[in-house]
């Protein structure tokens, strides 16, 4: 049976990512990024905070996007001057992404632009229920190691 598009969660889901990626979008404007310019550079960032110079792949992988994609967006970000690529220690084939010393001043100030926006977007729901409803979604073989 057709459920009303009200009653229909994929279909609330649809707009509620639509809402909630215009806002991301909004706050990052002012900041010179795209939402996907921005997870590339925070995911980077992050991984060279911990000592990581992930390449390429490691960070399409940490990120959760195309590595042809990933890859485009990356050179985008070196045009920028926020990363450098390296070439790899151990394999002179590979290069290692590194965030330079603007593209680590503005990470910060871009995640805490979207931290905003996710608070105010998830005000209605405990965060907790939030990340235990989104984790779920966002990775269906963590229940019980079987897909659902």
């Amino acid at each position: 049976m057709a459920l009303d598009p009200g009653e229909s969660p994929g279909f609330l889901l649809w707009h509620a990512t639509l809402r909630w990626q215009r806002d991301i979008a909004a706050a990052l404007a002012p900041l010179g990024l795209t939402h996907v310019q921005f997870v590339l550079l925070a995911c980077a960032w992050w991984l060279n905070t911990r000592g990581e110079h992930p390449n390429q792949l490691a960070l399409a992988r940490q990120a959760g996007t195309d590595v042809k994609m990933t890859s485009q967006v990356l050179r985008t970000l070196e045009t920028k001057g926020l990363v450098e690529r390296e070439v790899d220690p151990t394999d002179t084939r590979a290069k290692r992404l590194r965030v330079t010393e603007t593209g680590a001043a503005l990470a910060p100030r871009a995640i805490a632009a979207v931290e905003e926006v996710d608070a105010h977007f998830f005000e209605p729901v405990p965060v907790a229920d939030a990340i235990a409803l989104l984790g779920r979604l966002a990775h269906p073989e963590d229940r019980g190691g079987r897909e659902v």
